[in-house]
């Protein structure tokens, strides 16, 4: 208790007039008697709040390493399937480049058999041609 607490005990008390002497009431120990009980309670609660936010701190940091685990799991099976999911896309189009490519294949194949066969139709006349131009013409060692 300082000075000043102290000394305001002998101040005068009560209405104008004639001065009376007395020990007033000390207000702020009854403030602190009537109020102490109560906030001794809270003291307990606010412990309490305090082991509930660690707690909950532990346990947020939990579940936030349990989700980044999940979340590099799911990565790495997401780059493990992507061979096989790209190979998967890639089918469609690929069969239909195949199959343009046996069409393809299959035109070449017919116009080279109509060339073949034309040049089968067409080689004795131009072989009897060419004898008779060969034969037509003056050779080096003079006439035909």
């Amino acid at each position: 208790m300082g000075l000043r607490d102290f000394l305001a005990r002998f101040r005068p008390t009560g209405a104008p007039g004639a001065a009376v002497t007395g020990v007033p009431a000390d207000r702020a120990a009854e403030r602190a008697a009537e109020l102490e009980p109560s906030l001794a309670l809270l003291s307990d609660v606010q412990e309490e709040a305090a082991r509930i936010r660690a707690a909950a701190d532990q346990e947020a940091a939990a579940i936030r390493k349990s989700a980044a685990r999940q979340a590099a799991d799911i990565v790495a099976a997401a780059r493990a399937q992507a061979p096989h999911v790209r190979r998967d896309a890639a089918m469609p189009a690929r069969g239909a480049a195949l199959r343009e490519v046996e069409g393809r294949v299959a035109a070449g194949e017919r116009t080279a058999s109509l060339v073949h066969e034309r040049a089968r139709e067409r080689m004795p006349a131009l072989v009897d041609r060419m004898v008779a131009d060969a034969l037509r013409t003056e050779g080096p060692w003079g006439a035909p």
